[in-house]
């Protein structure tokens, strides 16, 4: 990985849908389809493909943003059972969610514009979500005959709760992302302009971090939301196991021993 700031990482063909640099260790992905970022089989594959292939060429977090006016819009309605097919195929669909979800590094969201329908069900998968405050969002799918198909309404209800994910669902209001903030949807909401800076602070200080250990607390915590405390209980040793045997958890306790804590330089191993 050369020293400047940001390394471009591949060349897309220029009408990609996913776009995705190297900002030092932080991938920075890009969705780019215009007008609205509206989601399709090839989106959401290439969106996958690209997180793969960020964590292969070296990044050690993710920030997922949009280059246009909104996040995401919603999906590409008019494809459905034609080249949108992946909400009807289990298959496929756990692929998504796994690929998205279980990528080994943590992934922050930043939200822009209208973040609509699918567009909140990808925020969703990302480990921690910031917004701008002039965003609007919403699980909208019932103002057109439809539920959330990938995997919204459960996953609201790993962060709102039960009552909260079906009023969201159920009515399908646009809120505002203060709303979201206080019902713990999303982690922060900065200012429009500062949204770009805030993030990839984050993301950067997530990069900087030892990226095995928090590996483990992120399978852990996905453990837990999804299949309950005891689940996650029953993996607790198996992990501790493997974050103990990293070269991240030795230089942090040497740090901490000879110079204290927070002085650890780690390197992602």
């Amino acid at each position: 990985m050369t020293s400047t700031a940001v390394q471009e990482s591949r060349t897309p063909a220029a009408d990609a849908p996913i776009q995705w640099t190297l900002d030092g260790a932080v991938a920075v992905v890009t969705m780019t389809k215009p007008p609205h970022n509206l989601l399709d089989d090839a989106m959401l594959e290439a969106l996958v493909a690209a997180y793969r292939a960020a964590v292969e060429a070296g990044a050690r977090a993710i920030l997922l943003r949009s280059a246009l006016r909104h996040f995401c819009a919603g999906a590409e309605v008019e494809t459905f059972g034609v080249t949108t097919v992946i909400h009807t195929d289990p298959v496929k669909f756990a692929a998504l969610l796994e690929g998205l979800e279980s990528i080994p590094v943590p992934t922050v969201a930043a939200l822009n514009g209208g973040v609509l329908g699918g567009g909140l069900e990808i925020a969703l998968t990302c480990d921690m979500i910031l917004a701008a405050d002039s965003a609007f969002v919403g699980q909208v799918e019932v103002a057109v005959g439809l539920h959330p198909m990938l995997g919204g309404t459960q996953r609201l209800v790993q962060r709102a709760g039960v009552a909260r994910a079906k009023e969201i669902a159920m009515l399908g209001r646009r809120h505002s992302p203060q709303a979201f903030e206080r019902w713990g949807v999303i982690n922060l909401v900065v200012p429009e302009e500062e949204l770009g800076a805030v993030s990839l602070t984050w993301a950067r200080q997530l990069a900087a971090g030892p990226t095995r250990i928090l590996g483990g607390i992120k399978m852990l915590a996905n453990e837990s939301a999804r299949a309950g405390i005891a689940a996650a209980d029953r993996r607790q040793v198996e992990i501790n196991a493997m974050i103990w045997a990293t070269e991240d958890r030795k230089r942090g306790i040497e740090a901490f021993l000879k110079t204290g804590p927070g002085t650890a330089v780690y390197e992602g191993n």
